[in-house]
């Protein structure tokens, strides 16, 4: 609190309290260090100093020993003499204690002025007080203001009123200051000063704490003031402490006495000690507040590794206690919530039931980093995200050290690690057994195999998983096996991004050739989106060869056959030989491997017939319920096989019409069904009447590739042919498929090929040079040119598809040698009558030679014209045999 002292007008204000403050203690110092060293300073005759006057009649201060003082005795002589230095007197003559502590007030306050006004005043005063009757007898203030100017006797005056009223109110007799702290916690208090007179101000200095404004010391006066606690860095108590000094000069009962012998005494201002007063809190223990930051030593931890935290930690109250040297031990404990599908939302808790992994704890000493201790171990996919506390409860005695325990909030990225997820997949391959050219997918069942499939922004994390189809090297199953054979072809690869746990299905992939076709599904990190790829725990791939991820693409067979005879007479036998290709080489030896069935063993081949009419022989014809003549098998395997030459495999009908010869083969899991057509004119013999209408009978080829090559065949049939005909075969096209079959202007026409009897003729080659339909047009001739028989523009077996990829064609197997023919062998072929075929053996039982030589040059006659009959072959056999 400060205190104004007010100044008489015209006075000038006393001299600054810390300029005077350090002039008392310079001669102080000054006075004990003369009084060690040297011995005491003579006594000297005091001086005029300021007023109005001179040596005969003054009314001012004298000079004495550096000092201005002022005459006491109003009829004593002036100090002229040996003035001594001056000594404190506490009591003087009959003066009061007020009496002392008003003139030693005023004298303080104004007795060093180097004003005239102001030090004629103070001496005024001083007589007033100090030898009041004398003054006073004398006249008083009016007697003794006529020694100034009569311009100046105004302010003198005024400042003596002044100073009266300022010494009533300011003067004790006894000044003294006092101080106490009061605390309101550990750090905030108030310093309360206590002086007397009210007025006094002095210098306080604080140990352990400041002002309000940061400093340790303040100049203040009487009142409360607020400081702050600045406890020593690591203490566990301490004590603020407060001192204050208060200059005396001018309070207090006493003045310097200023002896001259037999002449006036002098006085000036006492020269009493400084006051002071000191005070100390109670001591005040402390405690401190450790808190905890932390961040995730890696952000993506994978399964099986352990999980670290990095911790800071600071202290925000105090600083980190030590007692007795030694840092206060604080117990941290780290608890791991997890694994969650997602990154969990911030919270000051965690959700009630949140799954725990486990905790750690760890002794902190001090504030800086530390490292969790890395004892946790990621089981599995998920977000586990750390949660440190400091309880206060369980740090024991040391707790009392603690403010209060600490909880970092729940949820925060930075302490959120990431166990990335493993997806995988099952599959199953959609449609076991297939054909070439078939489009299969795959379904494919997702999931994460090491945990929870992660969610990024709430949604799941996509995956893209890769499948690839391998064509299996040779023609069995595969073998299992992690690794993909290095005869494996991929044939494609199909991508699916499966958006979460779940079954999908793969994207069409077309399968070109037979044989087994294995599924192998990956996923790879590198194919994946920049931000999925860390979410992803490593590259994966399913074995190679899993059955139930495989396909069989069966082999197509192709089986051609041409029966021996076309026209068999009841009683004879007919002849077939039958090309089979398409099996595996292998086939029929896989006896299955349990999950993939075993090679059929066996071709079935039907005689069906007899039949009225060849209208009867098409592809809808009801084999359940169709006449059989015999039924024969055999080996499923590649070959060519003839028969009909045994008591086995005898074909001997015995009734007219119509036969046709079909070949069957049940399908396994390697190979496709097969079933030759009914209507295969290569396959047909009549048993003839003496009627059998005349007809033909056509079969193209069915497909073919750009430039290749290509032709259409007749099967001329009936009991009289005549004399001289001959058939001509015309292609028209390529034309659209979806347009309607037009035959105008063909772009083949073959030569005139000379029919003698019932059998097969061929067309001849040709090629195109485009894709598209081509349809043949057969007509049979007579030797007048009439058309005895006509085939009709896109009739069935009548065309051609041609393709830009011609159609991959087996290897034929090796031809044999026909085998001999039974020397039961009935009469076969020829022109198609009973007498005839009779005259025929008889000319042959009588001149073999003649005939052997006449049918050779007769086979190489019609093999010229087109015509090439099978038993001409089995003629040049017996020839050679």
């Amino acid at each position: 609190m400060s205190n104004t002292v007010l100044f008489p007008p015209g006075v000038s204000r006393p001299p600054d309290r810390a300029a005077a403050r350090a002039a008392a203690l310079f001669t102080i110092l000054l006075m004990l260090f003369g009084g060690l060293f040297f011995s005491p300073a003579p006594a000297q005759a005091a001086t005029l100093g300021v007023g109005y006057g001179n040596e005969d009649l003054w009314l001012g201060s004298f000079s004495a020993h550096g000092r201005q003082a002022y005459c006491m005795d109003l009829d004593a002589v002036p100090p002229w003499g040996n003035t001594q230095h001056p000594e404190l007197e506490t009591t003087l003559d009959s003066l009061t204690s007020t009496e002392l502590a008003r003139l030693n007030y005023v004298m303080g306050r104004w007795g060093e002025s180097q004003d005239p006004n102001v030090t004629a005043a103070v001496q005024m005063y001083v007589w007033d007080i100090a030898d009041h009757g004398n003054y006073a007898g004398r006249g008083g203030d009016a007697h003794f203001i006529t020694r100034v100017p009569a311009g100046a006797q105004g302010a003198v005056l005024a400042n003596l009123a002044a100073m009266r009223d300022a010494a009533a109110a300011n003067a004790v007799a006894n000044p003294s200051v006092s101080l106490s702290i009061s605390m309101s916690d550990q750090y905030n208090g108030q310093l309360t000063v206590s002086t007397n007179p009210a007025s006094a101000t002095g210098t306080v200095t604080l140990t352990n704490a400041t002002f309000a404004n940061g400093s340790s010391s303040a100049s203040l006066g009487a009142g409360t003031h607020q400081i702050v606690g600045t406890p020593p860095e690591s203490a566990p108590d301490y004590q603020i402490t407060a001192a204050m000094q208060a200059p005396a000069i001018g309070y207090g009962a006493g003045v310097d006495l200023f002896y001259t012998p037999g002449e006036q005494r002098i006085l000036a201002a006492a020269s009493f000690e400084p006051l002071a007063a000191t005070a100390k809190s109670p001591v005040i223990p402390l405690d401190f507040q450790p808190v905890i930051e932390t961040v995730v030593s890696a952000k993506f931890v994978q399964a099986g590794d352990v999980f670290t935290d990095k911790l800071a930690v600071s202290v925000t109250k105090h600083s980190w206690i030590k007692v007795n040297g030694k840092p206060v031990p604080a117990l941290a404990e780290g608890t791991l919530y997890g694994p969650f599908d997602a990154q969990p939302a911030e919270a000051n808790a965690p959700p009630q039931g949140a799954p725990v992994l486990g905790t750690e704890t760890l002794t902190l000493t001090h504030p800086g980093n530390y490292v969790s201790p890395g004892t946790l171990v990621a089981p599995e996919s998920g977000f586990y995200a750390w949660v440190w506390k400091i309880d206060k409860s369980k740090q024991g005695e040391n707790a009392k050290y603690l403010t209060d325990s600490f909880t970092d909030r729940f949820g925060r990225v930075a302490e959120t690690s990431i166990t990335p997820f493993q997806p995988e997949a099952v599959s199953k391959a959609n449609g076991r057994l297939v054909e070439p050219g078939d489009a299969v997918t795959d379904t494919i069942t997702v999931s994460s195999t090491n945990g929870a499939w992660l969610k990024q922004n709430g949604d799941l994390i996509p995956v893209v998983f890769e499948g690839t189809t391998y064509q299996v090297p040779g023609t069995l199953p595969p073998l299992q096996g992690s690794e993909v054979p290095a005869g494996a072809v991929p044939i494609g690869t199909v991508q699916v991004t499966a958006t979460g746990p779940g079954t999908y299905e793969s994207p069409e992939m077309i399968l070109p050739d037979a044989g087994f076709v294995t599924w192998v599904w990956q996923v790879k990190k590198a194919s994946q989106p920049e931000w999925v790829r860390p979410y992803i725990a490593s590259d994966w791939q399913d074995d190679y060869g899993i059955n139930i991820e495989s396909h069989s693409v069966r082999w197509p067979l192709t089986i051609t056959s041409e029966v021996r005879e076309y026209n068999v007479h009841p009683g004879g036998r007919a002849f077939d030989r039958i090309t089979v290709t398409g099996f595996p080489d292998n086939h029929p030896d896989f006896e299955g491997d349990g999950y993939w069935g075993p090679d059929e063993k066996e071709l079935t081949h039907t005689v069906y017939g007899p039949f009225k009419t060849d209208a009867e022989l098409t592809d809808d014809l009801d084999l359940e319920t169709a006449p059989v003549l015999t039924t024969i098998t055999t080996p499923a395997k590649n070959g060519v096989y003839d028969i009909g030459y045994t008591d086995d495999d005898r074909i001997q009908p015995e009734e007219p019409g119509y036969y046709v010869v079909v070949t069957t083969f049940a399908g396994d899991d390697r190979v496709q069904p097969f079933e030759s057509s009914p209507a295969d004119i290569w396959e047909r013999f009549y048993v003839p009447d003496d009627k059998q209408p005349l007809s033909v009978i056509t079969q193209a080829t069915p497909a073919a590739g750009v430039g290749e090559e290509f032709d259409d065949a007749a099967l001329v049939q009936g009991s009289k042919i005549p004399k001289d005909s001959y058939l001509v075969f015309r292609a028209y096209g390529p034309q659209s498929p979806d347009a309607e079959p037009v035959c105008e202007a063909p772009f083949f026409t073959s030569e005139k090929i000379p029919v003698t009897e019932a059998g097969i003729y061929r067309s001849g080659k040709t090629s195109v040079d485009r894709a598209g339909h081509v349809y043949w047009v057969e007509t049979l001739y007579g030797k007048d040119g009439k058309v005895l028989a006509e085939g009709r523009c896109g009739a069935p077996g009548e065309t051609t598809v041609v393709t830009d990829t011609p159609p991959k064609t087996p290897p034929t197997p090796e031809t044999p040698k026909l085998p001999k023919l039974p020397p039961e062998l009935a009469v076969t072929g020829g022109p198609g009558f009973p007498w005839l075929i009779a005259a025929g053996g008889a000319v042959a039982l009588l001149a073999a030679g003649f005939t052997l030589w006449f049918g050779r040059r007769l086979a190489l006659s019609r093999e010229q014209c087109g015509y090439v009959r099978e038993e001409d072959e089995g003629i040049e056999e017996l020839m050679k045999n």
